[in-house]
């Protein structure tokens, strides 16, 4: 049997007795506790072939992790005498060393296997299936303006050159490419696309509710835009057992940061939006149901692709990233009304995610700006006083010449713009030309 340890500066290592008995020790650095359980599981299939003997006869799973591990840790497996040293490593071609990349990765959800895949696509595409070792920072300069002429969002290029520098960043580790990452001077980032932000409003939600085919899809627009859960994922994943009635509480199961200690779920209130359809299907659910959500679950449906056409189905015009937005449009509510870490934990992101690509400035701030205002204004006309300096007008104009108001808004006539901090109204009076600047 093979066990973890931690050292005491967090670094993590695996011991096992060979089949000598003798007590011998992996150092694997600094990695999750996930990452070294799945390593303990390798390394006695190990062990097991060793001590029968048969050191070839290795399971199919086994024998890929082996192959994608890199050169460091290969070697300090080779040093406890588990396998035999790597020859030197010759040069491999993209799509053999994409495959054995994902082999040696068996925690990769679905959805990350198919983005690595989408990158083995445009690497292939442009460059064929070419050895990886004579790509270079100029070879993969060109790649990135092809990717930019193909028409593909700013954001979607960019994850895409972050996915080939991890690929080439595995490959500089396990020997296969020498030397600088061609990738690594590039902008990876993903920025945020303002264009495509909206903030998706309750009453537009409630047409897209009404519209729904069924309690599920009800539940499942309140929890994206009431409960701001990721979207097919979380939702998905969330069972009757996450639940809890009592404390009015839902444990949100994350399939997206369950790699990461302490990302395997998080909790949001049972906030009271969420009730009345979380009850809906309480009640339609069979005994022994597991699933909240259980008839829209096949990887073959798209759930964005529905939504878009209940919000036509509701008289309303699709907007981008449907789930997303609808997502962001409660971390924007909420920000309102509770601290900002608060906000985040209940949500699953961070201040500066939030930041960039959630948090929306809306109409309504417009108007809670101003609002005060406009009831200054209103409340002075009303009173028929003048408030210039000393209680009385200078540089006095027509008012009809210089200001209007019109709903909320407060803008000259003569298209000016004007200064709030020193805007003076009176009704049926000449106004202070200071009320209105130039730009």
């Amino acid at each position: 049997m093979a066990s973890i340890s931690s050292s005491g500066n967090g670094r993590r290592l695996i011991q096992f007795v060979d089949k000598d008995g003798i007590r011998k020790t992996v150092r694997l650095g600094k990695i999750s506790k996930k990452q070294a359980e799945s390593f303990r599981v390798m390394v006695e299939s190990l062990v097991t072939a060793s001590v029968l003997g048969e050191p070839e006869a290795l399971d199919n799973a086994t024998a890929q992790w082996l192959a994608g591990l890199d050169d460091r840790l290969y070697a300090r497996v080779a040093a406890v005498g588990l396998v035999k040293p790597r020859a030197a490593t010759l040069g491999m071609g993209i799509a053999a060393f994409v495959e054995s990349f994902l082999a040696a990765r068996p925690e990769y959800k679905p959805l990350t296997i198919d983005n690595v895949n989408q990158a083995r696509h445009y690497l292939i595409e442009h460059f064929g299936n070419r050895d990886m070792r004579t790509i270079t920072a100029a070879d993969a300069e060109d790649f990135r303006l092809s990717l930019v002429k193909s028409g593909l969002a700013e954001a979607t290029y960019r994850r895409h050159l972050g996915r080939c520098r991890q690929l080439f960043k595995a490959a500089i580790k396990r020997g296969i490419v020498k030397g600088q990452n061609p990738f690594d001077d590039m902008a990876v980032t993903a920025r945020a696309n303002k264009e495509r932000q909206r903030f998706v409003s309750r009453a537009d939600v409630d047409k897209l509710i009404a519209a729904a085919p069924d309690a599920q899809w009800r539940l499942i627009i309140a929890l994206s835009r009431y409960g701001g859960i990721r979207t097919p994922s979380e939702t998905l994943a969330l069972k009757w057992t996450d639940v809890n009635w009592e404390q009015r509480r839902l444990r949100i199961p994350s399939p997206k940061t369950e790699r990461y200690e302490g990302g395997d779920c998080r909790y949001i209130p049972l906030f009271p939006e969420l009730d009345r359809p979380l009850h809906d299907c309480f009640e339609l659910a069979e005994p022994g149901e597991e699933y909240v959500i259980n008839r829209h679950r096949s990887m073959s449906r798209n759930l964005g692709t529905q939504l878009r056409r209940i919000a036509l189905r509701a008289g309303l015009e699709p907007w981008p990233k449907p789930f997303h937005n609808m997502r962001a449009s409660r971390q924007t509510e909420l920000a309102e009304s509770f601290p900002i870490h608060v906000v985040c934990s209940w949500i699953g992101n961070s201040r500066a995610v939030a930041q960039e690509h959630y948090l929306t400035v809306t109409d309504a701030h417009f108007a809670r700006a101003i609002q005060p205002l406009a009831e200054s204004a209103a409340k002075s006309a009303a009173a028929g006083g003048g408030i210039g300096e000393n209680g009385g007008d200078t540089e006095s104009a027509n008012p009809s010449e210089l200001l209007a108001i019109q709903g909320n808004s407060l803008t000259c006539t003569d298209g000016h713009n004007y200064d709030p901090a020193f805007l003076r109204v009176r009704s049926s009076q000449p106004v202070s030309t200071r009320a209105c600047r130039k730009s």
